[in-house]
């Protein structure tokens, strides 16, 4: 069953986020895994919401997810998304296709 991890950012420092989305890409590549969403002007449709982007990755498990989330490779580059934006990062499973 596929996984998601789901990131709600509030921008504090562009220059270092700008960095970090600079190397994301050719970090990503190395993991199995597929950008699904980056939108910086989502529309809100109901509710309160205080952040600037949310971004979408899809994994085929968690354990993927996870191979992604922990390695050196994402931790170094991590650094300017820490410095250059609050986040609140979810990882969630896909909803099971038999339910549907």
């Amino acid at each position: 069953m596929g996984v998601y991890i789901i990131a709600q950012l509030k921008f504090t420092d562009r220059a270092s986020y700008r960095r970090y989305q600079e190397a994301f890409h050719g970090v990503f590549a190395q993991f199995n895994g597929r950008l699904l969403v980056a939108d910086e002007e989502p529309r809100l449709l109901e509710g309160a919401w205080e952040r600037d982007k949310v971004v979408v990755l899809g994994f085929p498990s968690g354990e993927e997810a996870l191979r992604f989330q922990n390695s050196p490779e994402y931790s170094a580059i991590a650094r300017d998304r820490r410095a250059g934006a609050e986040a609140t990062v979810l990882l969630v499973r896909q909803f099971p296709a038999n339910l549907t």
